[in-house]
């Protein structure tokens, strides 16, 4: 009987465990996506600097599984809609779009070479449900499930940036809303939104070091 080859075989990189130890059930096609992002990043790092230079080196733990901390708190469903502003170098958007194939995501940075970085790895990934605009947000005129970001400036701001794009028609879960990726004390912040808001310690999830002052915020919105 001949023995077809796993299409596992040939992933190899050091830096997938990580990725592993806390999705455990990701198919071959998503582990092929993921092992190819760390060649794909530093390369085009040495062209174009979107992420820190003492940063690149911990891509998977620091930019890959961060961004796929929202995961933690959803399991967005087939169909959902996903807004990532302020995507920078695609984070946290195209680690969730390989995590969920069949929701869609518009990634939007208002820096023109951090979108080509972007649309370059999506085009690489062959990402079919990923599109990536260099627009601002305030421009942004189209309705999503969900808006993600990781800190792009103060929530307050960022909640009167985005809340026109939040659609009043929910699928998921969790009611629609604004999904944000937050480090350190924000307490000041939020004060406004007490009543509603959802703080989630990375640390919940994740054991490494880096996630002990890392958080996760949601807010519906349109509830």
């Amino acid at each position: 009987m001949e023995i077809v080859p796993s299409p596992l075989e040939n992933i190899t990189g050091d830096d997938l465990p990580k990725i592993l130890k806390y999705f455990p059930n990701l198919t071959s096609e998503q582990l092929v996506c993921f092992e190819k992002m760390g060649p794909l990043y530093r390369d085009w790092n040495e062209k174009i600097n979107v992420i820190s230079r003492k940063d690149i080196d911990s891509l998977y733990e620091k930019h890959i599984l961060h961004a796929l901390a929202i995961a933690k708190i959803i399991s967005f469903r087939p169909g959902t809609k996903i807004l990532d502003v302020g995507t920078g170098g695609g984070f946290p958007g195209i680690p969730l779009a390989i995590l969920f194939p069949e929701s869609r995501f518009v990634l939007i940075d208002s820096v023109g070479k951090k979108i080509k970085v972007v649309q370059a790895a999506i085009e690489e990934l062959k990402l079919a449900n990923v599109i990536a605009i260099q627009t601002r947000a305030e421009d942004v005129k189209e309705l999503f499930d969900f808006v993600i970001s990781r800190a792009v400036t103060a929530f307050p701001a960022f909640v009167d940036l985005v809340k026109k794009n939040i659609s009043r028609k929910p699928q998921n879960s969790l009611p629609n809303g604004i999904i944000y990726l937050k480090g350190g004390d924000f307490q000041d912040e939020i004060k406004d939104f007490k009543r509603s808001i959802e703080v989630t310690e990375l640390s919940n999830f994740f054991t490494e070091p880096y996630f002990e002052t890392k958080k996760v915020i949601y807010l519906p919105v349109n509830k």
